[in-house]
């Protein structure tokens, strides 16, 4: 990489590493159960409320408990179902007209990372009016507070009820890009394990190694601090050992709810301390080719992680030993070794599958610019790719 280039980026990422304990970070609230949410309504003197989620949580009837509770408790629900994976900005657009047609006054999100991410967008469109989504593309471009969100997760993955980023796809361009800033994280979040005890044994395999990227992804980069990395470290130990509990056993209440708490952990970490490459690469897999985010992550971490080298030994390291997959007593090197060999492992486990046949060789160069662009400067990776860097991963995962 030009090394003006790499000073600009890293010099970009100092700045931020500097100003975290003065920016406005803040953790939702956590709720027990849906009287609770209740008595947060009226508490806020809410009784209309738009509910954001997907076809398949509304058919299988998640929000059915909730919405009962809502209605019981005289708040009318106007519910949108038809955000879809790697929401786009006509679901946002779909959305945003319900709320107003209706005069909601708050928003609760249910479902995963892309009913969040959608509800996120809607509220960025109500705090922004005379902005679009993406003119709101970026860092701290929305600036204003935006309506109650009130985050209700089914799968322990995204970690979105924590966070401050909403991922939205353009419909027309398929291009994929986050919204990052404060009025975004949630006010709230519910975290019911019975909400998940009915997923498919392919989702909780995928949001399950989309809650470890996160992890992972905040322990290794540039911008930890003291809570990120035990929060990161904390998910990392508690998703090795629920993992394949919940994919084989599902009915298993105790390891859902570990999951749940796991995943919210990996999401204040890596809020604080951002992503990296992995989900630069599976954000752009996302946009082109609707792949699943989880899918895409699970596929791409161990790739990542063995191209960082050994800058990144000793923090696998680490993250080895405190999991219990390895002891003080082994060489950073094979401690190393081990961590991306039990990513391998769970993927294989869980059949998750070790590529894509979805990229088109042709496809490369532009995904990678694409990865590329997202990465440099935001994300404070251990190791600056150049695009022509990331084009291997490309071919690495390529079927």
């Amino acid at each position: 990489m030009n090394i003006f280039k790499k000073f600009y980026c890293r010099t970009y990422q100092t700045a931020f590493r500097i100003m975290l304990p003065l920016l406005p970070y803040r953790e939702p609230k956590l709720l027990d159960n849906n009287g609770e949410v209740c008595a947060v309504l009226r508490e806020k003197n809410i009784d209309n409320i738009l509910l954001v989620t997907d076809k398949g949580v509304f058919d299988l009837g998640l929000t059915n408990s909730l919405q009962e509770e809502l209605t019981k408790n005289n708040v009318k629900v106007t519910i949108y179902s038809g955000t879809v994976a790697n929401p786009t900005t006509d679901n946002v657009a779909e959305a945003l007209t319900l709320y107003k047609e209706n005069n909601c006054q708050g928003i609760i999100s249910f479902g995963g990372g892309s009913a969040m991410d959608c509800a996120k967008a809607v509220g960025a469109r109500l705090a922004r009016p005379n902005k679009t989504l993406k003119q709101m593309k970026g860092v701290l471009k929305v600036g204003k507070k935006t309506p109650l969100l009130i985050a209700v997760p089914t799968t322990a993955g995204t970690g979105s009820e924590t966070t401050l980023a909403a991922v939205i796809t353009d419909s027309e361009t398929r291009h994929k890009y986050a919204i990052n800033d404060f009025p975004l994280i949630p006010d709230y979040a519910l975290l019911d394990p019975y909400l998940t005890v009915g997923l498919p044994k392919s989702l909780t395999a995928t949001t399950g190694m989309d809650a470890l990227t996160h992890a992972v992804e905040a322990y290794i980069g540039r911008s930890t601090t003291k809570q990120t990395r035990k929060c990161a470290l904390f998910a990392v130990k508690t998703i090795f050992e629920n993992i394949l509990e919940v994919y084989n056993n599902g009915a298993n209440v105790e390891a859902r709810k570990n999951m749940l708490v796991a995943s919210y952990n990996a999401g204040l970490a890596f809020t604080k301390s951002y992503v990296g490459y992995v989900h630069a690469v599976a954000h752009s897999l996302g946009g082109k080719y609707n792949v699943a985010h989880g899918l895409a992550n699970a596929i791409i971490l161990p790739h990542i992680l063995r191209k960082f080298g050994k800058s990144i030994h000793k923090k696998l390291w680490k993250m080895a030993v405190y999991a219990g997959i390895c002891t003080a007593d082994t060489s950073v090197e094979d401690g190393a070794k081990v961590f991306i060999e039990k990513i391998d492992s769970l993927n294989k486990e869980m059949n998750i599958p070790t590529g894509l046949d979805c990229i088109q060789e042709e496809d490369i160069p532009q995904l990678a610019q694409t990865a590329a662009h997202e990465g440099n400067p935001l994300y404070p990776v251990p190791v600056i790719f150049t695009a022509k860097e990331l084009e291997d991963v490309y071919k690495q995962i390529k079927l």
